[in-house]
């Protein structure tokens, strides 16, 4: 695992390495997988993948499948590129076996998507006959890839290669040895970036520069009202974690609710973040985290952001808090179109009230989250009873604390038995 800041160059150098050891073993298969297919298209395909051949293969002739999305060496190797959110695609990818698997922004991939591709790294292949010579190998050395802007020591990442232990099961891994992962931070790449992105990391807050800048995973929070993991109450009982309550696909919604928590800043990096969270209740009762929209933006820009969101998952209102500028929140979403509808919020008891009914939801299994969001999932374990112990405002907890609270506790009073029943 190549873990560390933003921009550091860590895809650049793994899929160097792919393609160097598709070029030392003719005939080889190699697979390249984001959470979001789209993602992996944008960044990879149409991105940093052409960068890498021009810059470091400049006379490698390659053939680029547009349509099943891999490149073709002319010695017959191939590199694919794939989305595991995309169950056809994926389970046509993984119908072949793969020398090397690349997991690209890992921290955003659950757990069992990377077990269900694992099972595919499998091809035994051999190396070019010069390569064997120099090297004394016959055949090409099986390698998974993982690179991450590390979230919490909560997640499988740190567990895996920090911990020694298989993540979920927490047994120690019997080959520990075969698990390594490297620190490589923006200042490792300074010459390939603008002396101005320093002075954007420097202003971030100290929890984003020590993820992002830093390439530190976050430590665990004591009392923590949710978990990643599954956790043992006092009484016995498991009490669910959002991993093993996570899915990549929703059923059919019931509704769809946008929540916004405004923080009162002009959008000019130095305030606190907007945030919006979409998030529906399921005609099986469940609820769903569908998608993290927070952002730093003007008034202008996070409300034209919000009903945008709206428009997209086809919501049935935005819900506002009210406490910053009173009416601010529905006049900027009614700047941005009049006929979205709105319900204004208020917050009435503190921040870690409002959450512990939340939590309660999680512990009874009545939450999943639509695949993995870092930032908001780091924000919820860093929520204690005695309040957030994190930097700044919680912004994305507190957009999803006022979905749920509408979705499944009666909107902005809620009824304890409700969620203690």
């Amino acid at each position: 695992m190549l873990r560390g800041g933003s921009r550091s160059g860590k895809t650049f150098l793994l899929i160097r390495a792919i393609i160097q050891r598709a070029i030392n073993a003719p005939g080889s298969r190699h697979a390249i997988f984001r959470f979001r297919f789209n993602h992996a298209k944008t960044s990879i395909w149409a991105d940093t993948l052409p960068k890498v051949l021009k810059l470091c293969f400049p006379t490698l002739r390659v053939r680029f499948d547009k349509t099943d999305f891999y490149v073709e060496l002319p010695n017959a190797s191939q590199i694919w590129i794939g989305g595991l959110d995309d169950k056809e695609r994926v389970e046509k990818i993984l119908g072949a076996e793969y020398a090397t698997l690349y997991f690209n922004e890992s921290s955003q991939i659950p757990w069992g998507s990377i077990e269900m591709a694992m099972s595919r790294l499998a091809q035994k292949v051999a190396l070019d006959p010069a390569i064997a010579a120099a090297t004394g190998r016959a055949h090409l050395a099986l390698k998974a890839y993982f690179d991450c802007n590390p979230p919490s020591k909560l997640h499988w990442s740190y567990q895996l290669f920090r911990g020694g232990v298989k993540p979920g099961t927490k047994e120690a891994l019997p080959n520990p040895q075969d698990y390594a992962e490297m620190l490589i931070n923006p200042d490792d790449n300074r010459d390939n970036l603008p002396a101005e992105y320093f002075d954007v990391l420097a202003s971030m807050s100290e929890a984003k520069r020590q993820r992002f800048e830093r390439g530190e995973w976050a430590s665990e929070v004591n009392g923590a009202l949710w978990a990643l993991e599954d956790r043992l109450a006092g009484d016995g009982k498991i009490m669910p974690g959002i991993d093993s309550q996570r899915v990549t696909e929703a059923p059919e919604m019931r509704r769809i609710v946008v929540a916004v928590d405004p923080s009162g800043t002009k959008g000019d990096g130095k305030g606190d973040d907007i945030g919006i969270v979409t998030a529906g209740l399921g005609v099986d009762g469940r609820a769903y985290i569908l998608e993290d929209a927070t952002c730093q933006m003007s008034p202008e820009g996070w409300g034209r952001r919000a009903v945008e969101r709206y428009h997209h998952w086809q919501a049935d209102r935005i819900i506002g808090e009210r406490n910053y500028g009173g009416d601010m929140v529905r006049f900027t979403v009614s700047t941005a179109d009049k006929k979205a509808a709105f319900k204004e919020v208020v917050a009435s008891r503190g921040k870690a009230v409002r959450a512990e009914p939340i939590s309660a939801l999680y512990e009874q299994g009545k939450v999943s989250h639509v695949g993995v969001f870092p930032d908001l999932e780091d924000q919820l374990c860093n929520f204690t009873a005695s309040g957030y112990v994190g930097e700044h405002s919680p912004d994305r907890a507190d957009a999803l604390v006022w979905a749920l609270t509408e979705l499944m506790l009666g909107g902005s009073t809620y009824n304890p038995s409700v969620w203690l029943a």
